[in-house]
């Protein structure tokens, strides 16, 4: 990964000399300056990659597009109290921040962030559109940096959805706002939870679990909060937080009344069962969704032949997070759940994600459990995923889920061995092992456990030679 960075103004700089003095054209002088960097080994990722414009009504500088409509942002905050007048460049300046990341990040060095935060000021709650647009812009803004938010902007957030009366499209904007500071930032997430926002994001399906688009951006809300994703903090509190979502904010029945409410929006049952997976973290949050009724609605969900490959991937991704628990585990095959993720599989052979999720499914319920093991094999599920191996051989996760599932399948049923090895499990088992450095060792336990010949060395024994200093 390019370790170097420059400036916008360095790279605008080459691509102007490339204009005035080697007289190309500003598609070429751009393609020269790329090339000129990243030969370099020049991180040109955070670069707007155009030639600056004059502005019509701005400076005689030329200036990229965003910076011009922040400038006229600018100019219409210092030249108006009325929020109406700051609509429009408002809208402009969001526009332009969601076209391109560098955009953003460009904007964000120029000052975007304090002008927004003025503006989030200036708007009310008896100006509902106004506040709507700079919700809109600082999530456009936000989006991939998280680190813009500060104290006084987290508290304005926090105070926008705790007002609650707003419109469907207002809580939108605010969760979306939520989730683009929260990602990749423990901080963020740690300060907003401090401030009071988990009921406030369960709150919001409440007061509006009639709109699918604020379920949706809700759900979305709720998972960034159980993430563990910012390498800079060496200890996170997703564990925590997942634990108050479910405790303390009834978190699991809001979500399964939400898939309930929303059998035909794909969308937002899709949304659900992630965040229903991103919450099974104890075994009794596992039973709890089966009690509420969730498992019959997991297992529909794949009885329903959707179209739809991400929702199928996230339910089976729900199956298997609440297959953790070993009651729950036959509580999904009494249901019919391992005959369902099979058909799901074959029926979405095509799709590699899918035909990982299905093995990784169908190894959580074959773990420690025989019976399963033979309502699994009995119902064609080492078959199918033979046929996932052959038909996905360079694809890692299919790979390695089915190696864990064989070898699941057969550790505490050995009956089962001789039927899997004839469908041709020893080579595509070998295939997989010499392929994919990855699935060395789940490849050794299957071959193990299916009784085949493997060499099982030993990496150091701690003998035989001492350290020399």
């Amino acid at each position: 990964m390019s370790s170097k960075h420059i400036s916008q103004e360095t790279f605008d700089a080459a691509v102007r000399e490339n204009i005035e003095e080697f007289e190309m054209g500003p598609e070429e002088a751009v393609r020269e300056a790329m090339e000129q960097f990243e030969s370099q080994g020049v991180d040109l990722s955070n670069i707007v990659k155009t030639v600056p414009k004059v502005s019509a009504n701005g400076p005689q500088e030329p200036e990229h597009d965003v910076l011009q409509a922040l400038n006229a942002l600018r100019e219409a905050m210092t030249h108006s109290s009325q929020g109406q007048k700051v609509l429009m460049p408002l809208a402009q300046f969001r526009d332009q921040c969601q076209q391109h990341k560098p955009n953003r990040f460009l904007a964000a060095q120029k000052g975007a962030y304090p002008v927004l935060l003025a503006a989030w000021q200036l708007a009310t709650a008896d100006d509902p559109a106004l506040l709507l647009q700079v919700l809109d812009a600082l999530s456009a803004l936000t989006d991939g940096q998280p680190d813009l938010l500060d104290a006084h902007g987290l508290q304005l957030l926090v105070d926008t959805l705790a007002q609650g009366s707003g419109t469907p499209d207002l809580a939108c904007a605010a969760l979306r706002l939520v989730r683009h500071v929260c990602l990749k930032h423990e901080q963020n997430r740690q300060a907003l939870v401090k401030a009071g926002v988990l009921p406030l994001l369960t709150g919001a399906i409440t007061q509006h679990g009639h709109c699918a688009d604020v379920v949706r951006e809700a759900c979305g809300a709720l998972r960034i909060m159980t993430f563990d994703d910012d390498i800079r903090v060496p200890f996170g509190q997703a564990h925590t937080h997942a634990k108050m979502i479910v405790q303390e904010h009834q978190g699991l029945k809001l979500l399964v009344k939400a898939a309930q409410a929303f059998p035909d929006n794909p969308g937002v049952l899709s949304e659900v069962c992630s965040t229903l997976s991103r919450l099974a973290v104890r075994n009794e949050f596992c039973q709890e969704i089966v009690d509420l009724g969730g498992l019959d609605v997991l297992v529909a969900l794949l009885d329903s032949d959707t179209s739809h490959q991400d929702l199928v991937k996230q339910v089976l991704s729900a199956l298997r997070a609440i297959a953790g628990n070993d009651d729950v585990k036959d509580a999904i095959v009494r249901a019919g759940g391992a005959e369902s993720i099979v058909a799901t599989m074959t029926r979405h052979l095509a799709s590699a994600q899918v035909c990982e999720q299905s093995c990784a499914a169908l190894c959580a319920l074959a773990l420690r459990k025989p019976e399963n093991s033979r309502v699994i094999v009995e119902g064609g599920g080492a078959l199918a995923t033979l046929e996932a191996m052959k038909a996905h051989p360079k694809e890692v996760g299919v790979q390695k889920q089915a190696c864990m599932l064989i070898r699941n399948l057969v550790a505490r049923a050995q009956v089962y061995s001789q039927p899997i090895l004839d469908l041709g499990a020893e080579a595509l088992i070998l295939q997989a092992r010499a392929a994919h450095r990855d699935c060395e060792d789940v490849a050794k336990a299957a071959l193990r456990d299916l009784g085949c010949r493997v060499e099982l060395c030993e990496l150091w024994t701690g003998q035989k030679g001492g350290l020399v200093l």
